[in-house]
Parts: structure tokens; C-alpha cells; sequence
């Protein structure tokens, strides 16, 4: 059913499409690129606002505060904006759906007539709508999802491009710990049943090398369901020590808690970098009790603005004063997927600039094999860095252990790829 809603929702996209570029395109800007005026870039995205994975909403949110602050504030050229253009901002709840992210990208395109799409959220949901992005030469940027493929593949579809570190080298690294610090390990893993859990286990199971018989169990879920306990009944009859999850936000919270209420404690629990946050642990330590995650291991790449370590920290410090001004009432500073939309819109704009005051989806596409720098908001060392043959903007991180309500770096910096 799913996969017709899906077909269904992009044979209507691609009609309208077809329809919308028989008919003239009103711009008020002086060039022919779409979303691109004299005082505008109109950019566009979809993210889970609501519904199961709506644990991701403030990512955009994030974003948006990022560029208020950007359109506010007066550049070293005097301009407010990126050479005096205004970044607008459009944001649409596609609930985790891949058919709803098809129209919702839709809306973005033929009424919005946005310059670029950027940082849709979702694994499935990007392939979904990245042939047609691509066929129709609007930029799909720095999606919100660390799948292997939007590097690997830069050369079929070349109009996408990722940002975050790959889950196959995250699932590497986590792999190689193991072998290194849990002696007698018997691993259970449970994934998400798609292409992102699967990039997550391939990588794992890489970096396990001759080792995969340390595996015991092997789970998956759909995101549909809304209960794991038989899956992890079975794991918890394969006499496994290692837990890895290699879920989203709230089947991260979910299974912890089906857990505990099964009476069943690994020894050791790994979860991804997608769930390690201080916001979704907080919701696990409430279903489960802090002495059930304490010692839960993971990888980061970006400053955690709760820890103590950053307090003083010249970015964190900017990035609560900026959100306390630009950024939703009320909105939890603490909450590290703000932080992650904020880091994120620091490199667009730097991206934004490095494509030029003539800006067009050429230029910046251009840009995007050219990027070179540090991001205030990341771990000391990780670098946002690109060229012609290597599509992959972040490939460093460290590992993380979570005690007592906040994640700790543990480790130097490791090399992703």
C-alpha cells in the first residue's frame, strides 16, 4: 500500500510538473534562476513536524533561527542577508512519509518556486524525490540523513549532495569497539527494516570483518509498528551482552523501554548517532531508568551545547543567545537536534556565499565540490570538506558515552572514510 501511495503521489508530481513548465515563470529578480531575486533565495524542505519522528522537528526550527539571525545581521560588506539577499525559509510536515514528502516537495517546487531544496529529512524520503530533483536540475542539499549513497552515487545523480557523517563508516567504528573493549561479546543488533537501518548493519557487519559470528541476533522493525516486544523477546533468549540499535528517536525510546519492562539488561548498549541525543535519552531514562542507558556508547560530531565541557564554549554561547533571540518561545536550547539545524545552516550559507553574488543552481552546485572549513559549531577538528571525486562533506566524529543525563566525548577523532 505503501509503495502505491508513493507511485501514486509522484505520477501526480510529475504531471504537474509537466504542466507547470508549459506556462511562463513570474520572477521579479533579474536573472532566469528560480527562487533567486535581488533581495530573495527562496529555499525549501521537508521534516517530520508531527507523528512518530516528529522527535526531529526542531532541526528546521533550528535552521530557521540560524538564518533570521543571518538576515539581521550586517555582513563584512555592510548588506544584511548573503549579498543583500534575504534567506526565505519554507518548511512542510511530510509526517515520515515518503508519499507525503513527494508532494510536499511538490508544493515547494510549482508554488513556492523555491531556489533549492534543502535538508529534507529521511533516507527513503530523499530517494523518493531525487530523480526528480535531479532531472529537473534543482539542487537538493545537505539532506538529513547520513546514507552512504548520496556520495557514493554524486555521479548518477548529481544534483544531491549529503552532509553528516555516512552511517556505514558510523556502524565501522561501533563495530571495531566492540572488538577491542567487550572480549566475549555476543552481539544482538536491531534496525530499522530499510535502507537507512540497512546502511547502518552493512557498515556494522564491514567493520566486524571476520568477526560476524559474534552476532547472535539480528531484529528489524517497520516504521509502522508500534510494538518490538516479540522481536526483542528473541534477543533476549540469544544470550546477547551487546545491544545495538540502530533506530530512529522514538523506536530508540521505544525499545529501551519494551526492555526493561522484559527484564532484560545488556551488559553494553550502542545507538546510533541519529538517537544519541541528550533530548531523546532524557525520554529513555523516563522509560527505563537512568541506570538501564548509563554507559550507553555512541558517535558525535558536533559540540553538545549541555555539557558542562562547552559551557563557556564561544559558539555554544552564541548559538543559546542567537536561539534565545531567533528561535521558538520556549524552545529547549538543550535540545541537540536545534543545535544540529543551526550547525547546518551555518555551512548553507557558507555555501551560499562560496557560490557567488550571481548566484544560480549551477554556481552552487559548482560549490559544493569546492568546500573547505571548519564550523564553529562542530567538535574541535571536524572539518566541512569536499572535492571533484569526494562527495562526502563530514567524515569525522568521535565516541561518546552517556552517564548521567549528558554524552561525553571518549575518544580522538575518528576518519569516517
Amino acid at each position: 500500500m505503501r509503495k502505491l501511495l508513493l507511485a501514486g503521489a509522484l505520477v501526480a508530481l510529475l504531471a504537474g510538473l509537466s504542466t507547470a513548465t508549459a506556462a511562463p515563470e513570474l520572477t521579479t529578480a533579474p536573472t532566469a534562476t528560480p527562487g533567486v531575486t535581488s533581495k530573495t533565495i527562496t529555499i525549501g524542505g521537508t521534516f517530520p513536524l508531527s507523528g512518530g519522528a516528529s522527535f526531529y522537528a526542531p532541526i528546521p526550527r533550528g535552521m530557521k533561527a540560524y538564518f533570521s539571525y543571518i538576515n539581521r545581521r550586517r555582513a563584512k560588506d555592510g548588506r544584511r542577508g548573503v549579498y543583500g539577499r534575504q534567506i526565505v525559509w519554507k518548511f512542510y510536515d511530510d509526517g515520515y512519509n515518503p508519499a507525503n514528502t513527494v508532494q510536499q516537495t511538490n508544493k515547494l517546487i510549482l508554488q513556492d518556486k523555491v531556489f533549492a531544496v534543502v535538508g529534507s529529512l529521511g533516507t527513503e524520503h530523499n530517494q523518493a524525490i531525487r530523480p526528480l530533483l535531479n532531472s529537473r536540475k534543482i539542487p537538493q542539499l545537505m539532506v538529513t540523513t547520513g546514507a552512504s549513497f548520496w556520495g557514493t552515487q554524486a555521479d548518477v545523480f548529481p544534483w544531491t549532495t549529503g552532509w553528516q557523517p555516512d552511517y556505514i563508516s558510523e556502524g565501522k567504528v561501533y563495530a571495531k569497539w566492540v572488538v577491542a573493549n567487550k572480549p566475549g561479546a555476543k552481539i544482538a543488533i536491531f534496525y530499522q527494516n530499510d535502507d537507512y537501518g540497512k546502511d547502518y548493519l552493512n557498515g556494522f557487519k564491514q567493520g566486524l570483518g571476520n568477526r560476524t559470528n559474534l552476532i547472535v541476533s539480528e531484529q528489524s522493525y517497520e516504521v509502522t509498528d508500534t510494538s518490538y516486544a516479540s522481536q526483542i523477546v528473541r534477543q533476549r533468549g540469544s544470550g546477547a551482552n551487546v545491544w545495538v540499535l540502530l533506530t530512529t528517536p522514538t523506536p530508540t525510546v521505544r525499545a529501551i523501554g519494551t526492555a526493561r519492562a522484559l527484564g532484560w539488561r545488556p551488559e553494553q548498549i550502542i545507538i546510533n548517532s541519529v538517537s544519541a541525543t541528550d533530548g531523546v535519552m532524557k525520554s529513555a531514562v523516563a522509560n527505563a531508568g537512568a541506570a538501564f542507558v548509563n554507559g550507553a556508547v555512541s558517535t558525535g560530531y558536533l559540540k553538545n551545547p549541555s555539557n558542562p565541557k562547552y559551557r563557556r564554549d564561544a559558539a555554544v554561547r552564541q548559538y543559546n543567545r542567537l536561539m534565545t533571540k531567533y528561535g521558538p518561545a520556549g524552545a529547549n536550547r538543550a535540545d541537540t537536534f536545534y543545535y544540529y539545524g543551526f550547525a547546518k545552516g551555518y555551512d548553507f550559507v557558507k555555501l551560499l556565499y562560496l557560490a557567488g553574488p550571481n548566484l544560480t543552481r549551477a554556481s552552487i552546485m559548482k560549490a559544493t565540490k569546492k568546500i573547505n572549513w571548519f564550523n564553529p559549531y562542530m567538535i574541535k577538528g571536524v572539518q566541512s570538506k569536499t572535492t571533484a571525486k569526494d562527495h562526502f562533506v563530514l567524515d569525522q566524529f568521535k565516541l561518546l558515552r552517556f552517564n548521567d543525563g549528558s554524552w561525553s566525548e571518549i575518544s580522538n577523532l575518528f576518519k569516517g572514510r
